[in-house]
């Protein structure tokens, strides 16, 4: 079917919630993806409070006119939506055509009985995201991935209904399973021909096939074929090689329908022996967390966005992902198959029992099977989806409201879609205090003392599990092992501060495929659970304004954090040491790092006002040893590497000037990282990850803002406003920083620098030329960068 985009030009009205009113009347034009949170001031008193980050929701309508021309009678219409959230009604013409509850799942609706044609015809959508609480996190809000229109004819290839799999893959000859569903909309029978060819990546035609099939009035029919490549290129972390397949549908030898399909050959095993293995080769899969929002843009999923995330994690030396705790966008995995991005694709938080008020657990009963097919119908050509989760910490683990059925329901009904991968969930302790319950669970009543609760309410619920998540249970890693010895267990969610331990088990128990960390790209919502507590606060989130969870390796503007350059040495891919200075005004302090949280350091040797305060000094070192050099005075060479937990730690009065670590191997210098203390504010550094963009609407360049001393150093404790003016063919999207307890928006034309930096993100509007931004700030002279567009 032909794709059409629809992403430009809706009317957008938004219902305002009593905290943030926002006048019905007034209508603004939008572009998708569209966020209506992100664009709203936060509030101390939202309903959904620091879960959400203080954002408020409300209720989104949108409208669009479509012209339906004469010749499109007897063809069939679709519209696809790719993510909206949540509680979304489509009308047509002032008719409902669906309503579809869930904010993560795409979703098609069909128009064709209600088409006027030779007219325009009205498209409204309503997305409800009103009744608050709903989320654990930021979930966003409005239709924030892209929407599509479908036109066919009456027999066409079913939306998703292309299903490539790779039954033996080998360098030599690869075999390739084609499933093509097709669909007869028609009175009559059809006499169709199904033709599928393989292109390479060269545009060559590899290998072909056609079979001749006749459709039922009103009816579908699979046409199952089998090619070989020969010889092939699989697919890999290393190598990402992707194929073309393109699905022809001809009638008395015309065309009259076709897809193109983007696979990967590869092959996937997982065993308590070996473990996981792509290709015949055992991995340990370096993995995150990662939620659905794009940091600054919230949850508008941007082609561009979703692409950049999987670049930075590359380059910090993660080779997989978690969905957490939804199914990504499209453009997300299709960034993960290009890049070579190994994939856990993830359904749902909760099952029928709640975990917030107005969730999904809502309406479960009666939309899993939909959710969980629209999840694997659509992302199971992805080469990069190496694992199908059923869920999250469900609750219903215990065995209460039906657990263990449910369990075994929805990995059954996974594999009937797709049988080619594991299933897992993710479990979590039992935190049960109806002791009762977990007894009547487990059909016993008078429990030994060293009964092993969790092990025994959740051997059922595990039990049609392929791959058994942990979600911290690192103690339960070995003794599980013995307990449960076909059981292969993946961490699924992991603490930061704890990688060592984590990786090194994972690494020795060939059972445990590998480590997921909470999380790896820092996110919206659970505002503060990575906080380091000062001054007996307490509390598993934070207080307004923080809105940031602050656990992740790299913040929501994509730079690095100390736990990410720790984890560079944990992982080996850290080339340098890297200089974590505690904060001096907090050094000594009573405190408690959160369990998601790290030390309070920074690399940083600029701390006007704190000198002679003494402060900490760890330096995170993959080297044998480590020396730390202050104004040319050696502070102590210290044992680090491995046997070290890759640290040396060192405390010294603060003394303004040059702090150098020196690593060495085998007594020879082999590394070298130098902090120098920063001068007054004296310019502005304007630096775009994209120098050259498309000429296409919606792709983006990310724009890193630093204020500069006269030397170039950054200017740590710099808290500097920005102000940017953007012209050319473009638009400034959003603007931010890294401060996780700032009031500021993420849109406007301003922004404070944190330690010295900031990101603005420029959209291009689809047309060739220039588009230039410029910066600028109180007695600092402005700078400006050119992004060409063409």
């Amino acid at each position: 079917m032909e794709r059409i985009n629809l992403d430009r030009q809706w009317n957008f009205q938004l219902s305002g919630t009593p905290q943030n009113p926002w006048p019905e009347s007034r209508t603004v034009v939008v572009d998708l993806p569209h966020d209506f949170s992100i664009i709203q001031k936060r509030d101390p008193n939202t309903p959904s409070g620091a879960n959400t980050g203080f954002f408020p929701g409300g209720i989104g309508k949108y409208e669009k006119t479509l012209f339906v021309p004469e010749d499109w009678k007897g063809k069939k219409v679709f519209l696809e939506f790719e993510g909206a959230y949540m509680n979304t009604t489509v009308r047509f013409n002032s008719q409902i055509v669906t309503h579809h509850p869930y904010g993560y799942t795409s979703f098609h609706c069909d128009l064709t009985p209600y088409l006027i044609y030779g007219k325009d015809n009205l498209i409204q959508v309503t997305v409800n995201n009103s009744a608050l609480p709903n989320s654990r996190w930021y979930s966003g809000s409005g239709i924030y991935r892209h929407v599509w229109l479908l036109v066919g004819e009456s027999v066409h290839i079913s939306p998703w209904g292309v299903y490539v799999t790779t039954p033996e893959v080998s360098l030599k000859a690869s075999t390739v399973s084609v499933k093509t569903t097709v669909e007869n909309s028609e009175a009559e029978p059809a006499d169709i021909a199904v033709r599928s060819i393989i292109i390479d990546a060269d545009g060559r035609k590899v290998a072909s096939d056609e079979v001749n099939l006749k459709i039922d009035p009103a009816g579908k029919i699979e046409a199952a074929q089998i090619l070989t490549v020969s010889p092939a290129k699989l697919w890999s972390i290393e190598n990402p090689y992707l194929y073309s397949l393109l699905s022809i549908v001809l009638r008395n030898g015309i065309v009259i329908d076709s897809v193109e399909t983007r696979f990967g050959i590869r092959s996937i095993s997982v065993d308590a022996q070996e473990g996981f293995k792509l290709n015949g080769v055992p991995i340990k899969l370096k993995g995150g967390c990662v939620h659905h929002d794009c940091g600054l843009l919230g949850a508008a999923a941007y082609d561009r966005a979703e692409e950049r995330k999987i670049e930075l994690l590359k380059a910090s030396g993660y080779n997989a992902i978690r969905c957490a705790h939804n199914p990504p966008s499209p453009a997300f995995l299709d960034a993960c198959d290009r890049l070579g991005m190994l994939v856990m694709d993830e359904a749902f938080d909760c099952w029928r029992e709640e975990k917030t008020s107005n969730g999904y657990s809502d309406f479960f009963e009666e939309y899993w099977e939909k959710d969980l097919a629209s999840m694997v119908l659509r992302d199971r050509n992805h080469p990069s989806v190496i694992m199908w989760s059923t869920g999250n910490e469900i609750p219903e683990r215990d065995g209460r409201s039906d657990g263990y059925n449910y369990a075994r329901k929805l990995a059954d009904f996974v594999r009937s879609l797709d049988p080619t991968r594991p299933v897992t969930n993710a479990l979590c302790n039992v935190f049960s205090n109806e002791p009762l319950v977990n007894a009547v669970s487990l059909g016993k009543y008078d429990l030994p003392e060293d009964f092993d609760n969790w092990g025994e309410l959740t051997r059922k619920f595990a039990e049609p599990l392929d791959v058994v998540g942990y979600n911290y249970l690192l103690d339960r890693y070995e003794s599980d092992g013995k307990k449960f010895p076909n059981r292969i267990i993946c961490g699924t969610e992991t603490f930061p501060k704890e990688i060592f331990d984590f990786w090194e088990t994972v690494e020795r128990l060939p059972y445990v495929i590998g480590d997921f960390v909470w999380t790896s790209l820092d996110y919206l919502g659970e505002a503060g659970i990575g906080r380091v507590r000062y001054k007996g606060e307490t509390g598993h989130t934070a207080e307004y304004p923080w809105h940031h969870a602050y656990c992740g390796d790299i913040d929501i503007c994509g730079f690095k954090r100390p736990q990410s350059y720790y984890r560079d040495c944990v992982w080996g891919v850290s080339k340098a040491p890297y200089i974590a200075v505690y904060k001096p005004e907090n050094y000594g302090k009573p405190h408690v790092v959160s369990l998601w949280g790290w030390p309070d350091v920074e690399s940083s040797w600029t701390w006007p006002g704190f000198e002679g305060k003494l402060t900490g000094i760890e330096v995170y070192c993959s080297d044998d040893e480590v020396e730390l050099i202050l104004n040319g005075k050696s502070l102590g060479r210290k044992p680090a590497g491995k046997a070290n937990r890759y640290k040396a730690f060192f405390e010294t009065p603060y003394v303004p000037g040059e702090l150098v670590a020196i690593g060495f191997c085998d007594g020879r210098e082999v590394s070298r990282t130098t902090l120098k203390t920063a001068g007054a504010p004296a310019s502005i550094r304007l630096t775009p990850d994209r120098a050259m963009l498309k000429a296409k609407f919606g792709d983006l360049s990310y724009v890193t803002v630093e204020v500069l001393d006269k030397e170039g150093n950054v200017v740590h404790n710099a808290d500097t406003n920005i102000f940017f003016t953007v012209c050319g063919v473009g638009t400034l999207l959003a603007v931010g920083s890294g401060n996780p307890i700032t009031r500021e928006m993420y849109i406007g034309n301003q922004r404070r620098v944190y330690y010295g930096k900031a990101m603005a993100v420029v959209r291009a509007n689809g047309d060739p030329g220039e588009i230039t931004l410029t910066a600028s700030a109180d007695g600092i002279p402005p700078a400006s960068v050119i992004i060409k567009v063409g």
